[in-house]
């Protein structure tokens, strides 16, 4: 067996890159792992209409400024993060696609990525949600004769042009698309539907580093308790963009409740009989967290999530195993200071060690 490595990150993207930036900042030897062949992240498969104007000052890594460069997210916040890389010479090795991680001999842990393994003292853990999209269960799915797109897939407000939709998801994507595809559908009110499985939540007033710190901490409640981690968004709420007021002006923000009932070839149905026709189901309805290759490792409470210390980033069940982008660091307002965190658990982890074999 080789030597271990004191860490391994598993996973690029903005909360990986700052965990290694602490790692490094400690004298930990470590390396990051990433499954994309550019650096980037998530923002390099983002949709080409997120522009910088809505992102801008929230993916800023430590010791850094944020990118300021105008036009898609999804070219300059790869930029950036690239960059990054290159200016703190952080040890990412891609592309590197993580399947497993499980116990080793000696206390030590395993990852496994085809036929390269590593083995190392502890893990971060930070592949996010992104690679999980999640759509719900609906009868007679299976038989719709149109076309079903996730937020992962979405192709831009062109491919929709004359054709009738039905977005579903209570989210800030679902509230994006919609202000987009309202300016392309022929007809709005016919054409386009807003579906919802709760009522969206709307926050009327602004939204300051106060308040951001406030909603990662209500997140950070369900994962101290071990419950599966909600959506920032859930307790952040849901804003209007300047750019979205005509489509507010057309009324596409009127959702339809309660959710439908089944899906037929041609549209959905409610349970009252009611009817809509569409082309295209647009499923806004989120993501799940990025972690089955830690099922070895048995981190799962009996509540359904994976348990975190109060910190927000080691896990109860495996003191070895520090999550970030998961939970309160799944969005970008929390994880810089996931990173910071998960960095102090590992030094924690690696001193006990070293006073016990002392």
């Amino acid at each position: 067996m080789p030597a271990p490595l004191e860490s391994v990150v598993i996973g690029a993207g903005q909360a990986g890159l700052s965990a290694s930036f602490h790692l490094a900042r400690r004298g930990i030897d470590h390396v990051v792992l990433d499954a994309d062949a550019e650096p980037g992240g998530a923002w390099q498969h983002r949709w080409d209409s997120l522009a910088m104007v809505d992102v801008h000052g929230v993916a800023s890594l430590p010791g850094s400024e944020p990118p300021n460069g105008a036009g898609p997210a999804n070219t300059v916040v790869p930029a950036y993060f690239g960059a990054y890389e290159r200016a703190h010479r952080l040890p990412v090795v891609r592309p590197v696609r993580v399947s497993r991680v499980e116990p080793a001999e000696d206390d030590l842990l395993l990852v496994s990525a085809g036929q390269r393994s590593w083995v190392t003292r502890t893990i971060v853990n930070a592949t996010g949600t992104w690679s999980q999209p999640y759509v719900p269960y609906y009868p007679g799915a299976a038989t719709f004769g149109g076309e079903q797109l996730h937020t992962h897939d979405y192709p831009g407000a062109a491919h929709f042009r004359g054709r009738r939709v039905v977005v579903v998801g209570g989210g800030a994507s679902a509230v994006q698309f919609l202000g987009e595809l309202a300016l392309v559908v022929d007809d709005p009110a016919r054409d386009l539907l807003w579906v919802t499985r709760r009522e969206p939540i709307w926050r009327t007033e602004g939204f300051d580093p106060e308040a951001g710190s406030a909603a990662v901490a209500l997140v950070e409640e369900r994962v101290r308790r071990g419950l599966p981690p909600a959506s920032v968004v859930s307790v952040t709420g849901l804003m209007l963009r300047p750019q979205e007021a005509a489509a507010a002006r057309l009324g596409v923000y009127e959702r339809r409740l309660p959710m439908f009932a089944s899906i037929e070839p041609s549209g959905v149905r409610w349970a009252d009989g009611t009817f809509r026709p569409a082309d295209v189901i647009l499923w806004a309805t989120g993501f799940r967290p990025a972690v089955a290759h830690l099922a070895p490792l048995h981190l799962r409470s009996a509540a359904g999530g994976i348990q975190l210390d109060r910190f927000g980033t080691t896990a109860v069940a495996d003191p070895r195993v520090q999550l970030v982008g998961y939970g309160p660091s799944a969005s970008t307002i929390g994880a810089n200071r996931a990173g910071r965190f998960a960095a102090r658990g590992v030094a924690a982890w690696l001193d006990g060690q070293q006073q016990a074999s002392a």
